[in-house]
């Protein structure tokens, strides 16, 4: 019986690991039914728990960080989203940390931060400009293919194109200098992006504002207009177009 026993402990002690990655794999799986259909609430219903049986697992913090910039982007008030975006931001760099050398993981936070920027005042801004920066470079130089780093890249260059001189000026005394760049080099990331992935709405339409802020008005609309003819594919592509719409409004 003492032998037997011992068998037993020894069977549970063996399928106890697998059937605890086989749990979180169904988690995972229930979560991303409930994501693609954007229920970012239900999808984390099924994440969270799959994370407590796997806080190591890069895949599955990066889902939960998207479902928070999800909740963020649906959140109506500023505070509210900073904090969804504060939490979204935590778990993109825990990916970051145990995943160096993975594109997405190093590009989870930078899309954090930039989803953050219009709702922080300018010392938290400065802070986060090279932040985003530094995780779009690495995520291309990692994976050179991967389309939204470049258009991370490239809302980056549009931000700071056409801050003005005073404000620079006035930034760099208080919190410290803000990187020069050109509309230009956004127009180069956005149209990598779109040259890798043409099927992502939110590439034209910020190439288009981009355009726009250099005063072409023509290519503003045409490439404005091409994004918000698109179906929507994506959670943020109702927040993109409304935001095309605007510009489009703005042009005379």
């Amino acid at each position: 019986m003492h032998l037997s026993f011992s068998l037993i402990i020894a069977a549970l002690l063996l399928i106890s690991p697998a059937s605890h990655a086989q749990s979180a794999n169904d988690l995972m799986g229930s979560g991303d039914a409930f994501d693609r259909k954007f229920q970012a609430d239900k999808a984390l219903q099924h994440y969270l728990p799959a994370e407590k049986l796997e806080p190591q697992n890069v895949p599955l913090l990066l889902r939960i960080a998207r479902q928070y910039r999800h909740l963020m982007t649906d959140a109506s008030s500023s505070a509210e989203k900073l904090r969804l975006g504060g939490m979204a931001l935590g778990y993109g760099k825990r990916a970051a940390a145990l995943a160096p050398n993975d594109s997405e993981a190093q590009l989870s936070p930078a899309i954090t931060y930039g989803k953050m920027l219009p709702l922080q005042g300018s010392k938290e801004q400065v802070d986060a400009s090279p932040r985003i920066k530094a995780g779009a470079d690495k995520a291309i130089k990692l994976d050179p293919r991967n389309d939204v780093a470049w258009h991370v890249l490239g809302r980056w260059h549009q931000a700071l194109a056409n801050v003005g001189g005073v404000k620079r000026a006035l930034g760099g005394l208080l919190y410290g200098k803000l990187p020069t760049t050109t509309n230009e080099a956004a127009v180069a990331c956005f149209d990598k992006a779109i040259a890798i992935n043409p099927n992502r709405l939110r590439h034209y339409i910020e190439l288009g504002r981009t355009y726009a802020q250099m005063g072409k008005n023509a290519e503003a609309r045409l490439f404005i207009q091409k994004g918000m003819s698109m179906p929507n594919m994506e959670h943020d592509d109702p927040e993109l177009k409304q935001r095309g719409r605007e510009a489009l409004a703005k042009l005379p």
